[in-house]
C-alpha cells in the first residue's frame, strides 16, 4: 500500500486508508456495542463504545497495514463474568465480523441506488472505487476474522459449538499454538502463497449477492 505514495497515487492511498479506518472502527464498535447489550460495560468505561476512530485505531497496527498490507486495531476489552447469557461470548465475537458484513451490505446498496438513480457523483471513478473497495474490504475482514486461530474472533465462535471436552482441548491448543499458526499464514501470504488473495477473491464473489435493490 505504501507503494502508492511512491508512485504518486496519493488520492488512491488516502481513499484506501479511509476505507480501512472506517472498516476497523465499525468492527471494534460492533464488539463494544454487543458486549454492552449482554450486560458488560467494560468497553464502554474504556471509551470504546464509539464510532470515533481515535478510540479504536492502533498506530502500530495502522502502520503495518500501510507497509505490509496487514494490520490490526486495538482489541475491545470485555469481562465475560458480566455476561447475562451463555450465548454472549460467541455473539460478541461475531458482532465484529457481523458489523463488517452489515457495512458491506449498506455500502454496496448505497452505491447501486445512487448509480441507478442517475446521480452523477456515483459515476466518477473515485466514488466507484471507494464504495466497492469499502464493501470488499469489509467482506474480507469478516472472512479473515472468522478464521478460528489465535486471537481472531472465529476461535471464540468455534469453541462455543464444540462438545465441552473437545472445546477445552481446542482452546488449549489455540492458546498454545494459534498465534504461531496465524502468523505462519500471514508470512506465507506475504511470501506469495495466495491465502489472502483467495479470501479477497471470495469477497469479490460474495459482493454480488449483497445487492438488495
Amino acid at each position: 500500500m505504501i507503494n502508492l505514495l511512491f508512485d504518486g497515487q496519493i488520492s488512491l492511498f488516502i481513499i484506501i486508508l479511509i476505507a480501512l479506518i472506517i472498516s476497523l472502527t465499525f468492527h471494534e464498535f460492533g464488539h463494544a456495542w454487543s458486549a454492552k447489550m449482554f450486560g458488560d460495560d467494560t468497553a464502554e468505561r474504556a471509551g470504546r463504545l464509539t464510532l470515533n476512530p481515535v478510540a479504536h485505531i492502533d498506530p502500530a497496527g495502522l502502520l503495518m497495514v500501510m507497509f505490509v498490507g496487514f494490520g490490526y486495531a486495538k482489541p475491545v476489552p470485555t469481562d465475560p463474568r458480566n455476561f447475562k447469557s451463555p450465548w454472549a461470548s460467541p455473539t460478541v465475537a461475531f458482532a465484529g465480523p457481523g458489523m463488517n458484513l452489515l457495512l458491506a451490505v449498506i455500502t454496496v446498496n448505497i452505491y447501486v441506488v445512487g448509480l441507478n438513480a442517475g446521480i452523477e457523483f456515483f459515476n466518477g471513478p473515485g466514488p466507484q472505487f471507494f464504495f466497492l473497495f469499502l464493501a470488499k474490504i469489509n467482506l474480507l475482514l469478516m472472512l479473515f476474522n472468522m478464521i478460528p486461530l489465535g486471537a481472531l474472533d472465529g476461535h471464540y465462535i468455534l469453541a462455543h459449538f464444540l462438545p465441552r471436552d473437545l472445546s477445552w482441548r481446542y482452546l488449549r491448543f489455540n492458546n498454545q499454538y494459534g498465534n504461531m499458526l496465524l502468523l505462519g499464514l500471514i508470512v506465507l501470504s506475504i511470501m506469495g502463497l495466495p491465502i489472502f488473495h483467495s479470501l479477497f477473491g471470495f469477497a469479490q464473489y460474495l459482493l454480488q449477492y449483497l445487492v438488495l435493490v
